[in-house]
């Protein structure tokens, strides 16, 4: 599938976001995010300085460490580029994380500990969606909960739907067709 053909254009910036999933020896989780801007012209900031086209102005990673339930042991972060002198400060917010549970409630969490000037917009980005790398790489390597109980993507998108036929196929005692209880 392809998008269909654009207008003439020239690329200004290109973001990069890449999630890996690692098993620990001890047991243990580690998720990484790690986020990359690159400008494609030279770009400054007022009173601040200036990049040349492919240095990258934005180069963060986190490695949050997670047990089996997905609460957060560990975290790590660096931020090898950033545009403003300041920005480093943000990390310290992090180990606020600490605690937390990567599953319902995620995104709130978040919010509440490194939320507005607690903490890097381009860091909480990451955080959002390391939940869901988790959830990616733990998934099949875990055991499986127990029969009948509901996994915790279901009913969260149309693949899901517990009335739809994936649901009706891969976990049928779960299947509710529509208009039943």
């Amino acid at each position: 599938m392809t998008l269909p053909a654009s207008q003439p254009r020239r690329q200004v910036n290109t973001r990069q976001t890449v999630f890996r999933c690692f098993r620990r020896e001890d047991g243990l989780w580690d998720i990484e995010g790690e986020l990359l801007d690159i400008k494609h012209e030279r770009f400054s900031i007022y009173n601040e300085r200036s990049w040349e086209p492919g240095e990258p102005i934005h180069q963060m990673v986190i490695r949050a460490t997670i047990d089996d339930d997905t609460v957060v042991r560990e975290i790590a972060v660096a931020m090898e580029a950033y545009p403003h002198g300041i920005c480093p400060q943000a990390m310290a917010s992090m180990q606020r994380m600490v605690g937390c549970t990567m599953g319902r409630g995620w995104r709130k969490a978040i919010d509440q500990h490194m939320g507005k000037v607690q903490g890097c917009t381009h860091l909480r980005e990451l955080l959002f969606n390391m939940a869901t790398a988790a959830f990616q790489g733990m998934e099949g390597q875990r055991a499986h909960s127990a029969a009948g109980e509901a996994p915790p993507y279901i009913g969260t998108c149309t693949t899901w739907d517990i009335s739809g036929p994936v649901v009706a196929q891969i976990f049928p005692l779960l299947y509710r067709p529509v208009g039943t209880p």
